[in-house]
């Protein structure tokens, strides 16, 4: 058993999912890890919970509430969260309860055996359309296949950690993180946990199409750069192209007395133009994410801190 448990929650406006949320965690440390911190970061709500989570710290001397400046995004508050845990080990949970906190005894149990990460595996996604499922499975093959660093597939940022690697986490300074890969790229010793995913019960989802999207950005290229060489590998084969292109308009012009087109010529003005702009894109996306490394600015801003104590 360890001295002191860790629960790291992100928050961003879950006034109606933070009642449930507290009686299951009370339920789940109160008898079992008495020695416990929950750390829960308001990521700059618009709703009341913030002043829920303000009275929640006032009866609770477990509870530490956190606001951050503004809104950072989910896994900038999980980053903030996390570097101010305390604890020996650190679970990792979403305040919309889809995740199931009372698989906390099992993954301790894990960890009891040496593994220094226990993360959770969906086994299924209850609530969560056709569009939704299908292009969260794409994305963790495409990830599959163009990151060195094999990232689990399936898996969010439910998990429990190790002090250990969780000192090596905190140590990363990247601004556009996916806190799921950078555990991976620890290495050590992981071992997972299959589950069943719960719908949403309280409030909606805040993880749109367009936060999809960036997320998967912010992977791929913060884990590989296999899409600068497939620029690369375009290039190689226009130019190919091209050449073919001009053996066969010589070809026409002197054998058949044909002239070149409209057709042909708009059709390779278009292609070459489209393969041109996804490269520049490419490297845009590179180059935008190493400009803002280069500021060195720091990745959140914490507002306040909130303890029974204080």
């Amino acid at each position: 058993m360890t001295s002191l448990l860790s629960i790291v929650v992100p928050c961003f406006n879950e006034e109606a999912s933070l009642g449930a949320l507290y009686q299951r965690l009370s339920s789940l440390v109160g008898a079992v890890y008495q020695n416990s911190e929950i750390i829960l970061i308001d990521d700059g709500s618009t709703d009341q919970t913030w002043s829920i989570l303000i009275g929640l710290a006032a009866q609770d001397k477990r509870i530490v509430a956190v606001r951050l400046s503004r809104n950072h995004g989910h896994q900038l508050a999980l980053s903030a969260g996390l570097s101010l845990a305390q604890g020996d080990r650190v679970f990792i949970l979403d305040a919309d309860l889809q995740d199931p906190p009372e698989l906390l005894p099992q993954m301790m149990t894990i960890m009891d055996q040496g593994a220094e990460v226990v993360y959770g595996v969906r086994q299924s996604r209850e609530g969560e359309n056709w569009f939704k499922t299908q292009s969260a499975s794409l994305f963790y093959r495409l990830l599959e296949s163009l990151t060195d660093v094999p990232i689990p597939r399936d898996t969010g940022d439910f998990r429990l950690i190790s002090r250990r690697a969780l000192d090596i986490l905190n140590a990363m300074p990247e601004n556009h993180r996916f806190i799921r890969g950078l555990v991976s790229w620890i290495g050590l010793r992981q071992e997972p946990i299959a589950y069943h995913r719960a719908p949403r019960q309280y409030g909606h989802t805040h993880y749109p199409l367009r936060a999809m999207i960036r997320l998967a950005f912010d992977a791929i290229t913060g884990f590989s750069v296999k899409p600068l060489r497939l620029a690369s590998y375009l290039g190689v084969l226009f130019a190919f192209m091209g050449l073919m292109s001009i053996g066969y308009t010589l070809y026409s012009w002197a054998a058949l007395g044909a002239l070149p087109g409209w057709t042909s010529v708009m059709s390779a003005v278009l292609v070459l133009g489209s393969v041109q702009l996804l490269i520049l894109g490419i490297f845009g996306e590179y180059l935008g994410r190493l400009y803002i490394e280069t500021k060195k600015r720091p990745i959140f801003i914490v507002d306040c801190i909130i303890r029974a104590d204080q």
